[in-house]
């Protein structure tokens, strides 16, 4: 155990840290503290020594120098176990330091903000703080070193019990370490993205840096990866990007799986790129329904038509909040996951006898551009989010035929579902609601038929329906397969070499087509 007598608090972040210290004054350990934090709690009517006057030193430089002191860091690193050590600092009037509570200037949330030019982040680069917390990790065996105020209430109990474990002391050093190594990767991955000619204008960054750095902060161990054998773990960003899944709540249900989260997060990024009320169903990370209506439950009832097969155990995803009404219909069928941004009191109340269904609530935001990593025998591939969003004023109309105002809007749909679906995709639709969806085929004509056949068992009739194809038809045969069901508009990406043959087929068979000039691949 180690008995703390003498405590340096110095935090960026104060959250809670006013009562943390009034616990160890009552616990007659002898503070001291820096500038802000000295002054907070001096304020507070807590009895505490400022650095300089502990040090008997100014801060200088504009406090870019303060606690760079052998009074600090030789108290800190100073081993209880080395008489030598304790010679030396009894020879320099050198105090033990027991417990060091630092956190460090937010970088994070400086560089966040979009005017932040260089100057004004190289400001907020921590050097006192990150020195201190490792000099106290590094002698965690007589030094307790607390970055987290989580971290507050159990540091008490322990002191009130006599002293803070060894086993404590260990974890708080990992967390210590974590913390600054974490704090150094985000400078780092920021100045690596600066293009050294444009040092002196805000914000400007290469899209990829020569090095990157990205650091995850464990959120939980899952039972296992994708198959039983595999293990597996949940990461988040240090901070979740708000309006991403990461940034999910659960309300209640049995704990999230490695693949109900891959599922919810390709639910959830595909409901929330619509406006209208909106609900995608996901099964094995593929949408087998969508649909846009008045309301939630309509969406629902009409995303759930396309294929009540597939549907069956699936993720559902709304993009407004769910009511009682919808709650009711949707939980006649067995689902896995649940996600919305909101849920009113009645739906949570109905959820609440289905405890085995997984509740999500997340942020309705734009989440905003994002890395997506993939990793590869060996290395990780990086590419920017397919944010790309459609309008119809970009689009290319290829035939004789001209497709009319209802065809365009629901060429739109069926366009903006056929960027979440596995490629091969092939998705046909009509007024918000997709009719037939084929997905993940090593050949789009199959795809094709796999969609058809899908509608056909779905009761669907094509007639005047629209198809999306997310890359480019090779051949003509996915426009003749198309044709026969009685569709009457395709959207597609144009660019293949049997451009000229496509459009020829659309033409024979009277149909509408048009080219965005964009693929949506999704492997």
């Amino acid at each position: 155990m180690t008995v703390i007598r003498r405590a340096l608090i110095s935090v960026s972040d104060k959250k809670n840290v006013v009562e943390f210290a009034r616990q160890l004054e009552q616990l007659n350990v002898e503070l001291i503290s820096t500038g802000g934090t000295a002054k907070l709690l001096l304020q507070s009517g807590i009895k505490v020594t400022e650095i300089a006057d502990y040090t008997g030193f100014e801060e200088m430089l504009d406090g870019r120098v303060k606690t760079l002191h052998p009074k600090i860091h030789g108290g800190i690193l100073g081993r209880r176990d080395l008489p030598e050590h304790m010679a030396q600092m009894k020879q320099h009037d050198i105090n033990p330091i027991d417990l060091v509570c630092v956190n460090l200037y937010p970088f994070a949330a400086t560089v966040a903000r979009p005017d932040c030019t260089l100057e004004q982040a190289i400001e907020n680069i921590d050097i006192g703080g990150p020195a201190m917390v490792r000099s106290a990790a590094k002698n965690w065996q007589d030094v307790a070193i607390v970055t987290d105020s989580n971290d507050y209430a159990d540091i008490i109990e322990e002191l009130r019990h006599g002293g803070i474990s060894r086993r404590t002391r260990f974890h708080l050093a990992k967390k210590a370490f974590a913390h600054t190594a974490q704090y150094d990767d985000m400078i780092a991955g920021y100045l690596n993205q600066i293009d050294d000619e444009t040092l002196t204008t805000p914000s400007t960054k290469q899209a990829f840096p020569q090095i990157l750095h990205h650091s995850w902060i464990k959120a939980q161990d899952l039972r296992y990866g994708e198959n039983p054998h595999q293990q597996a773990a949940f990461y988040r960003e240090q901070v979740p990007v708000q309006g991403s899944l990461a940034s999910y709540r659960q309300l209640q249900g049995k704990e999230l799986s490695y693949n109900n989260l891959a599922d919810a997060d390709a639910a959830w990024e595909a409901v929330k790129t619509f406006q209208q009320p909106a609900c995608v169903i996901i099964k094995h990370a593929n949408p087998c329904g969508v649909a846009v209506a008045a309301d939630t439950l309509t969406a629902y009832k009409l995303a759930l038509a396309t294929d009540r097969t597939s549907a069956f155990g699936g993720i559902i995803a709304f993009n407004r909040e769910v009511d009682q009404a919808t709650v009711e219909v949707l939980t006649e069928q067995f689902l896995e996951v649940l996600i919305a941004p909101k849920f009113s009191k009645e739906a949570q109340s109905i959820l609440a006898a289905k405890k085995n269904v997984r509740v999500l609530e997340v942020p309705m935001l734009a989440s905003g551009e994002q890395f997506q990593l993939k990793s590869i025998g060996g290395g990780l591939l990086v590419q920017t989010a397919d944010n790309h969003q459609l309008q119809l004023a970009d689009v290319q109309v290829v035939t004789a035929c001209k497709p009319t105002q209802q065809q365009l809007q629901d060429l739109l749909f069926v366009w903006n579902v056929a960027k979440f679906v596995k490629s091969n995709a092939i998705v046909f639709g009509k007024s918000g609601q997709t009719y037939g969806i084929g997905a993940g085929q090593m050949s789009r004509v199959d795809s094709t038929r796999i969609a058809a056949s899908k509608a056909l068992e779905a009761g669907f009739d094509l007639s005047g329906a629209c198809a999306a194809s997310d890359a480019f038809f090779p051949f003509r045969d996915g426009v003749d397969v198309i044709a026969k069901q009685g569709i009457k508009a395709i959207i597609q990406p144009g660019g293949s070499i049997r451009d000229d043959e496509v459009i020829q087929a659309a033409d024979e068979h009277g149909l509408a087509m048009v080219f965005t000039g964009v693929r949506h691949f999704r492997h």
